[in-house]
């Protein structure tokens, strides 16, 4: 049974879910951002429903946070198909995937959210899937096994990844459309904020927009997520508007400094400078932080990388003469 700690960071989780999806645009034509992607995606939608047939299968890479998700939901809505989602850690067998193909309609959109963590027998499973339509499934076992040939709809295959280097040639080989998004630049931040401020029935100043895109890291997502909160400072103290005033004394709560850097990040250039500047391997500073290898490569790296605060090289994780400033 769930301790009252876990239901209640199970709502706050639900609540959070459900301000991202409010927030998220309704067509590709109100997607701020990643033009280039947003320019061929229409292009692709547009020709696979003149020739009215299944829209190619799209492999999205990129760090969270940048719109993947929010993609492939308009591509689906776009197409007037069908979207069902889910993510690599969940499909664990080869039933599990199964399941999935088999209920699919003619031109339904299939989103596999980081799908370089789906199980590499799972993932044997789609080639024949994406490419001719059907899968293979054997039954019984020893001499009585038997295998089945199952016929599918075709379907459009749209996989999320934060880490393309982990998906095989093959796997990778079948995706026809392959986009990757970079960060966002400040002033595609300061758009973004404004349009979700509005849609949250929330005032916000020049300024404050400013301080908000400059702290978000290039990342939707993180804006979105400090717009929320210094909405609530602004709410408990003071007459509800978001001012730079307001918006510094939230950012000052949320741990983030004028680099956008949180705590763990300035723990890990921490880590870095107490041991010498490095090189140190990604495993050390893991365990010394408190937080997972995956997650700090993922979420935290790419940021310190693109700031030039470290530098990744074959023999681990080197603090640069700038991040050394930082944590001085």
């Amino acid at each position: 049974m769930a301790t009252p700690e876990e239901i209640l960071d199970t709502e706050r989780d639900r609540q959070e879910a459900e301000f991202e999806t409010a927030l998220r645009p309704r067509s590709l034509a109100e997607f701020i951002g990643q033009p280039k992607v947003v320019e061929n995606l229409g292009v692709f939608i547009a020709a696979a429903r003149k020739r009215g047939e299944p829209l190619d299968h799209i492999l999205f890479s990129g760090m969270p946070g940048l719109g993947k998700t929010t993609l492939a939901n308009l591509i689906a809505r776009e197409l007037g198909s069908g979207m069902h989602a889910t993510s690599g850690p969940a499909l664990e067998r080869a039933g599990d995937l199964v399941s999935l193909l088999t209920n699919l309609g003619r031109g339904d959109v299939l989103f596999i959210d980081e799908i370089h963590r789906m199980p590499r027998v799972v993932e044997e499973y789609l080639y024949s899937a994406m490419e001719d339509w059907h899968i293979d499934i054997v039954l019984d076992q020893g001499p009585a096994a038997r295998s089945v040939r199952v016929s599918l709809q075709q379907f459009t295959l749209i996989g999320a990844t934060t880490r393309e280097g982990l998906l095989s040639a093959p796997f990778r080989a079948r995706f026809g459309v392959l986009e990757r998004l970079d960060p966002y630049p400040v002033e595609e931040l300061r758009k973004i904020v404004v349009r979700s401020a509005r849609l949250l029935g929330t005032g916000v100043d020049d300024a404050a927009v400013e301080l908000v895109a400059s702290r978000a890291r290039g990342t939707p997502r993180i804006a979105n997520r400090i717009l929320r909160r210094v909405r609530d400072v602004a709410q408990v103290k003071g007459d509800g508007k978001v001012t730079r005033a307001i918006c510094e004394t939230g950012l000052r709560m949320l741990g983030i400094d004028e680099h956008g850097l949180t705590e763990l990040d300035r723990r890990i250039l921490r880590c870095l400078k107490d041991q010498g500047g490095g090189p140190i391997g990604l495993k050390t500073v893991a365990v010394a932080v408190g937080e997972e290898e995956d997650t700090i490569e993922d979420s935290y790296e790419p940021h310190l990388i693109r700031e030039g605060f470290i530098q990744k090289t074959p023999r681990g994780r080197k603090l640069t003469d700038k991040g050394g400033a930082v944590v001085a």
